[in-house]
């Protein structure tokens, strides 16, 4: 079977594509012919070393696919040859055919196309555990999204959109915020030219937002939590600004608020029955047409360096998937 391989930490130009042995279900694991596997910008670093998780070599890029059960290994109940899944790898999934653990697989609407069901795990997960889980967000409550033009704020908009909450998707420029309107943002606040806390207060009234799901960090950080309502929760989901912020710890006292990380990956791999109810709850909201992720491009296996290539260039402003059917 094909797969692509990076085979030296030199960056998405060092993977090539090259026959490997077929591989094998083992126990309580299956084997998943692959149709599409999304690329995220954590690929650009895994294959120069710099992500966090460092794969031994050679290893494949792209940590979420989707296709069909081709073969199950001992003791696999709940699904058969032939379902359509998706499931969150980690890395690896640039390949015709991967195992996965059968407790990691979730099965796709028969409406939802492989494309856009293995481009919704990274995103829209992690989107979903934020808010849900960790955010504990209700219908009617206000939830600023910090970076809400990136990939993750613009499906965390989406995901608390469907959740019921009034959503400020907040960007560094008019034209970025355009594109959170056009996903439902019930206002537009563009921080960088604005005073962030004195807008986020008067947009509620003075009272401040319930929820910050905050992807940029930096000097936005800081401001945000000023903003928070009586007990709110302002969620640590990433760093796009470069800089970790520190906060006076007395505003979360004074607010009687919550600072709380989201570490999706993490929580995936210490509790993968909540994950996949989760995910179930986000294809089946895409089955409804509650949410609309975008895929900008599709690829095939051979030319998955320039596929990844568009990432690291910073040209993305949708999901890239390699196809593989």
């Amino acid at each position: 079977m094909k797969a692509a391989l990076c085979k030296s930490l030199d960056g998405p130009e060092a993977v090539v594509v090259e026959e490997i042995p077929e591989p094998a279900a083992g126990a309580g694991e299956v084997v998943v012919r692959v149709h599409a596997a999304a690329l995220n910008f954590f690929d650009t670093l895994i294959t120069r070393g710099k992500y966090q998780t460092k794969p031994a070599l050679p290893f494949s890029p792209s940590g979420e696919i989707a296709g069909v059960v081709e073969s199950l290994g001992a003791g696999v109940t709940g699904v058969s040859v032939g379902d359509r899944v998706a499931a969150a790898l980690g890395y690896g999934g640039a390949r015709e055919k991967v195992v996965v653990s059968a407790e990691s697989l979730i099965p796709v609407p028969d409406s939802v196309s492989d494309e856009v069901a293995s481009a919704v795990s990274v995103t829209f997960g992690t989107a979903i555990h934020g808010l849900k889980d960790r955010g504990r967000v209700k219908a009617g409550e206000t939830v600023a999204i910090l970076g809400a033009s990136g990939g993750a704020g613009q499906a965390a908009i989406e995901i608390a959109k469907a959740m019921g909450a009034r959503v400020i998707a907040a960007a560094a420029s008019d034209d970025k915020l355009e594109v959170c309107r056009a996903l439902g943002a019930d206002d537009l606040v563009n921080y960088d030219a604005v005073d962030l806390k004195e807008t986020l207060k008067a947009l509620t009234g003075g009272r401040g937002v319930d929820v910050v799901y905050d992807c940029v960090g930096g000097k936005y950080a800081e401001p945000a939590v000023r903003a928070l309502a009586w007990q709110g929760r302002f969620l640590v989901v990433g760093f796009a600004a470069g800089d970790i912020p520190k906060l006076p710890l007395n505003l979360l006292m004074l607010k009687g608020a919550d600072a709380i990380g989201v570490f999706w990956g993490e929580a995936v791999k210490r509790d993968p029955a909540g994950h996949r109810a989760n995910m179930i709850d986000v294809l089946r909201w895409v089955s409804e047409g509650k949410l609309a992720p975008r895929i900008q491009a599709t690829y095939p296996l051979a030319e998955i360096r320039e596929a990844i290539g568009v990432i690291d260039r910073r040209e993305a402003a949708g999901k890239i998937v390699v196809t593989l059917r």
